[in-house]
């Protein structure tokens, strides 16, 4: 167990193996915490909007979406902030991509926080994601690795899980986060 006090932000596409590496790497800690983004959205039991539910072709969130996808990251940060102060690694997971990343820093500001990009092959996030109960499909993996490379390129620790175990993916990020993954917001 690691007895370190820390905030890591999980980030991937869909299918990447955000819900899968945050509550193994939460684990590994003496006091860990997983914030889940998702099932904070899913705490909206009416009115909710998904943003892969508003358009026929993968583009970036509009109108209401982006209001609730800005409002389930704040409240992330709030949650990991929160079990942070009180002495655990919290491990939050959601999808950060450019603007995204801005808010991340200022609902973060004030906490170092460590950023990990779970970046494998589109091939192998779609093939994942259409593994899964809940799907997203209709190109979404090779949108947003595209908006990834684009607009989070050289920041925090970016990992190619193509061919890991979640196991090997926690280790890898053990091993090399505190040097490759620090964001100072």
């Amino acid at each position: 167990m690691i007895d370190r006090t820390a905030i890591i932000v999980v980030t991937g596409a869909q299918g990447a193996g955000k819900s899968t590496i945050g509550p193994l790497l939460a684990a590994r800690f003496a006091r860990g915490a997983f914030v889940e983004a998702d099932a904070l959205q899913r705490m909206i039991i009416s009115g909710r909007v998904w943003v892969t539910e508003i358009a026929d072709v993968p583009s970036p969130p509009i109108g209401e979406a982006l209001v609730q996808l800005r409002l389930r990251l704040r409240n992330a940060c709030l949650v990991g902030r929160s079990f942070y102060e009180a002495g655990f690694t919290a491990v939050l997971d959601d999808i950060i991509t450019g603007e995204r990343f801005n808010h991340l820093c200022e609902d973060l500001a004030g906490v170092p926080f460590y950023l990990v990009v779970l970046a494998s092959s589109v091939a192998v996030v779609e093939a994942r994601d259409a593994a899964r109960d809940k799907t997203v499909g209709g190109g979404w993996a090779e949108y947003l690795d595209r908006d990834f490379r684009a607009t989070m390129s050289g920041r925090g620790l970016w990992l190619d899980t193509s061919s890991q175990t979640p196991d090997e993916t926690v280790d890898e990020i053990i091993r090399r986060v505190w040097d490759e993954g620090l964001v100072k917001s």
